[in-house]
């Protein structure tokens, strides 16, 4: 049987207080992932959340392996990971789900494939293959493993020169 694959869910910033919390941005509307008790991934192996509160749309989370500042200070800019969440009921479109498929529109014109999502306050951008951007709001349709479905303002997936 094949091991998941981890996702990375969110990066260890900085030190927070004298005490060990850090300051943990996360990549994932998934607010549990820093419940006390989660176990998250590092490449300097596991973490286990201890506690976790928000602070300035950030948030602030006690590990077991971090136990003071100096502790924290080493623990800076590291990624942390978890297992992949089945739930059948949602309809979210993960990066690691839509990295590498084809983009058709709705004509059924195929314009490569997705790159990339590029973060962006109004909507994130699926960046194709030639640089193109597409506006995630604009998926129809996700055919998983195989490709995505979009309903695009004319022009916007003209042919380039």
């Amino acid at each position: 049987m094949e091991a998941p694959r981890l996702l990375e869910v969110g990066r260890i910033d900085r030190p927070h207080g004298v005490r060990g919390e850090v300051v943990v941005t996360l990549h994932t509307p998934r607010h549990d992932r820093l419940a006390p008790g989660t176990v998250l991934a590092t490449d300097r192996g596991d973490l286990t959340v201890q506690a976790s509160r928000t602070h300035q749309h950030r948030f602030l989370v006690r590990f077991d392996a971090i136990p003071d500042r100096d502790a924290a200070e080493a623990w800076r800019g590291v990624v942390l990971s978890a297992e992949p969440l089945d739930d059948p009921d949602d309809e979210t479109l993960w990066v690691h789900e839509v990295v590498g498929l084809a983009v058709v529109d709705q004509h059924g014109h195929g314009h490569g494939r997705v790159r990339a999502v590029v973060e962006n306050p109004a909507s994130d951008l699926l960046e194709l293959e030639d640089g193109r951007l597409v506006p995630s709001v604009f998926v129809v349709d996700h055919q998983p493993g195989e490709r995505l479905v979009v309903e695009v303002p004319d022009g916007l997936l003209d042919d380039r020169d």
